[in-house]
């Protein structure tokens, strides 16, 4: 199993942000991470990812929990990049580079090629669109076993949404990797995800494989998101 988490709690003082969270993700699988903003998605991948350390239950990533040893099979994908942005592209490819041992130049070099990004622009001259596939670009570029990815698609127009989505497919390794990947854009990225997760004021409302869902409700899962979340702002 990759991703282990049994009866996780978390509290921002007296509020709970999560409530017996229940996960198990095995290899091979992309798991859609589904909710409206404040439902928790963020909070729960801060603890998958090692950023947040304070909570109640168990979290596993392969044999270790969140922290040094685990973050070294995780490539996070954050929903702000961390990557300085005065770096150039070639600059940042060096810097992960020389951060991860398991990182893949050459396929980097190869996909902000496909992306038409030039090497030589320091991020900051980038659009915000083109920041991101920079970014979705080196973490992809990782040979991990989990890839955490918080609104890949967020950032970029519709029309640049699909080539996203089929670069993270094509490098994305289904025999030694699962990727979960959190978004409230669930049209676009339906069609690629094996599980979904509802999540809803910090607890799962709803978690199975895509086609049973689908077949249970009787609708897609856009518009079951839709119909869930409604009301909510």
């Amino acid at each position: 199993m990759i991703l282990d988490i049994k009866g996780l709690y978390k509290n921002y003082g007296k509020k709970p942000a999560l409530k017996d969270i229940n996960l198990q993700i095995p290899t091979g699988r992309i798991v859609g991470l589904l909710g409206p903003n404040g439902s928790g998605k963020t909070t729960l991948i801060k603890i998958i990812t090692g950023l947040l350390s304070q909570y109640s239950g168990t979290v596993k990533i392969g044999e270790n929990i969140p922290g040094h040893l685990a973050n070294a099979t995780i490539s996070y994908l954050p929903d702000k990049s961390h990557v300085p942005t005065w770096l150039t592209v070639s600059r940042a490819i060096t810097f992960f580079q020389d951060f991860y041992h398991d990182f893949n130049k050459e396929q980097a070099i190869s996909m902000l090629h496909s992306m038409n990004i030039p090497l030589d622009s320091r991020l900051k001259h980038l659009s915000r669109g083109q920041q991101e596939k920079v970014q979705l670009s080196l973490i992809m570029s990782r040979k991990a076993a989990l890839y955490v990815l918080d609104e890949p698609i967020g950032a970029v127009d519709p029309a640049s949404r699909d080539f996203i989505i089929d670069t993270i497919l094509k490098n994305y390794d289904s025999k030694h990797s699962s990727i979960l990947l959190s978004t409230h854009i669930i049209s676009d990225i339906e069609p690629m995800i094996d599980q979904a997760v509802f999540l809803k004021e910090g607890e799962i409302f709803l978690q199975g494989e895509v086609d049973d869902i689908r077949e249970e409700k009787g609708s897609s899962l856009d518009e079951l998101f839709r119909e869930v979340f409604k009301n909510v702002v």
